[in-house]
């Protein structure tokens, strides 16, 4: 029997989630409060927000072509700045990402990595267990209280002496909190996120010298990123916390916001601490953009690489834009999973500085990785550059000027539709909806952490390539729902063979392949296969 009738709510206000022991320390009366007050302070201007994506989106299924907005170009001509970052914001070299599970917290802040960030998005289910319990493991990580044992291991995690810098990402604009409800309707599940560990650790933060730092995702343009920053004013006013403390880097991961990047840092300008290339998501939205228009049709998805021309632009013009505002600007994720396999490793390891090296002599300032093994690596070429300096803030590479043409052309030289690049989408896809309906939103998967992003990827390819008389397999086979259908029991067979037969029925693949049939099949594109999945988590 639930214990939510236990809890103090204001009016208005019903927690639908069970309350197991320990929720009640972060579900406190002044915090759920605190959430209705930002809920009903914000909720109207996310509704338009969101309508107004879906009406842009309309407008460029008509025909529109995404620019440079008019109304917003003395923002980009005049010279600005946002505010300074606090001390252990300064150097961000190697960043370390993870879900918000309690033994991945300690082990990413002991990583040796500048950053963590700790992720109730791409890399985290939103199970209410996943959602509530994250926040407790936070508190205890903010506090130094943190430990874990690992009864199958029987080993014991501790918080090192030397911690990374705590930064946490909150869900999208576009995610509802269904176990929470103000006046009857469901809180954005970025509120949640935000307003409950800004409410239990901002104060506790700034008394060790540092502060609530966010990462803010799927940002579509500077009306949205505008929002948050109304978001940090109000829940400060509303602890008595002296405005700016706040700082928050935007994941720079949709098509469209690469063209307000300046608007975007301007409007957060007092809150900013940069933009972050967002690679996978941003491939995933250029397909989702233009999925109704002609545009080439992508190759699998190993071959788009950030070398090729849209990519390259949008990067380059990252650097460009926050070193001119003097923000900093963080690469992309190495996602590679350590195997057993030395020659792998070692393969896979060089291929990462490779990348890194093409980062860090760009100008950015640092990078992301998904596993501890990865900090090193992704460390060398960035010590290389920078000769003991935190960032590259003075490169302004006034050597770029990238166009709005160059930010949508999608022409990837000799790239091939393969059937192994077909399976492969559909089999990791699979596998990861899976994952993510079992409560894991980070699953390894082939080497690779595999995350919400690169799931988008993989059902966005395939739906592309389905509804596409032109996609065709390098040997001449067309790619239709015949050919779709064949591939994926097989794929459901090699599955069943991998996991074993133990652990495929006592799992959700069945419900998976559902999933991943609708949003990569459907003549309507899903916008996210989470909020398909949502209502299906148990």
């Amino acid at each position: 029997m639930s214990r939510a009738q236990s809890l103090s709510v204001p009016t208005g206000v019903s927690v639908k989630g069970d309350v197991a022991t320990g929720y009640e320390t972060i579900l406190t009366a002044d915090a759920i409060d605190f959430i209705a007050a930002l809920h009903r302070e914000f909720s109207g201007r996310r509704r338009t927000l969101m309508e107004r994506r879906r009406k842009k989106q309309q407008a460029i299924d008509a025909g529109a072509k995404l620019s440079f907005p008019d109304e917003t170009e003395k923002i980009r001509s005049q010279d600005w700045q946002v505010a300074p970052v606090p001390d252990d914001l300064q150097r961000r070299n190697v960043e370390i990402t993870g879900p918000v599970s309690r033994k991945m917290i300690i082990n990413a802040l002991n990583s040796d990595a500048d950053v963590f960030m700790a992720d109730f998005e791409d890399a985290n289910t939103p199970s209410w267990p996943n959602i509530i319990e994250g926040q407790i493991h936070l508190r205890d990580a903010v506090c130094r209280e943190i430990d874990f044992y690992d009864e199958s291991r029987g080993k014991s995690y501790e918080l090192g002496a030397d911690p990374a810098t705590l930064m946490v990402r909150p869900r999208g604009w576009h995610l509802d909190e269904r176990h929470i409800t103000v006046d009857g309707e469901p809180v954005s599940g970025s509120l949640v996120d935000f307003g409950l560990y800004f409410f239990h650790n901002a104060k506790e933060l700034m008394a060790r010298n540092s502060g609530p730092y966010f990462y803010l995702p799927k940002l579509e343009s500077y009306r949205e990123a505008r929002l948050w920053n109304d978001v940090f004013e109000y829940a400060q006013d509303h602890l008595q916390i002296p405005r700016g403390t706040i700082k928050a880097t935007v994941l720079l991961e949709t098509i469209h916001a690469a063209f307000e990047m300046d608007e975007i840092l301007y409007e957060l300008r007092e809150h900013s601490a940069g933009l972050n290339a967002g690679r996978w998501d941003y491939i995933f939205s250029a397909i989702k953009t233009f999925r109704n228009r002609q545009m080439p049709v992508f190759p699998g998805r190993s071959q788009v690489t950030m070398n090729v021309p849209f990519m390259r632009a949008y990067t380059e013009r990252m650097v460009q834009t926050c070193h001119r505002r003097n923000a900093h600007a963080i690469g992309g994720m190495a996602a590679f999973i350590p195997s057993g396999d030395a020659r792998v490793n070692e393969t896979a390891f060089k291929e990462v500085e490779r990348d890194k090296q093409r980062e860090s002599s760009d100008g950015f300032d640092g990078t992301w990785v998904a596993h501890p093994a990865l900090v090193e690596v992704a460390r060398k070429p960035f010590d290389a550059v920078l000769e003991g300096e935190p960032h590259q803030k003075h490169r302004k590479r006034e050597d770029v000027d990238i166009s709005a043409r160059e930010l949508v052309d999608f022409t990837i030289a000799d790239g091939r539709i393969t059937e192994d690049g077909m399976r492969t989408n559909i089999n990791v896809g699979i596998q990861y909806i899976e994952s993510w309906l079992s409560g894991v939103g980070a699953a390894a998967i082939f080497n690779l952490m595999e995350d919400a992003a690169t799931a988008e990827i993989s059902r966005s390819q395939v739906w592309q390539w389905l509804h596409r008389d032109d996609a065709k397999l390098d040997d001449g086979r067309p790619i239709d729902h015949e050919l779709y259908t064949e591939l994926v029991e097989e794929e459901m067979r090699a599955i069943r063979a991998l996991v074993g037969q133990d652990r495929f029925e006592k799992g959700r693949y069945g419900d998976a392949r559902r999933i991943f049939d609708r949003v990569a099949t459907d003549d309507d594109f899903a916008e996210f296969f989470t909020l398909v999945a949502y209502d299906e988590l148990e």
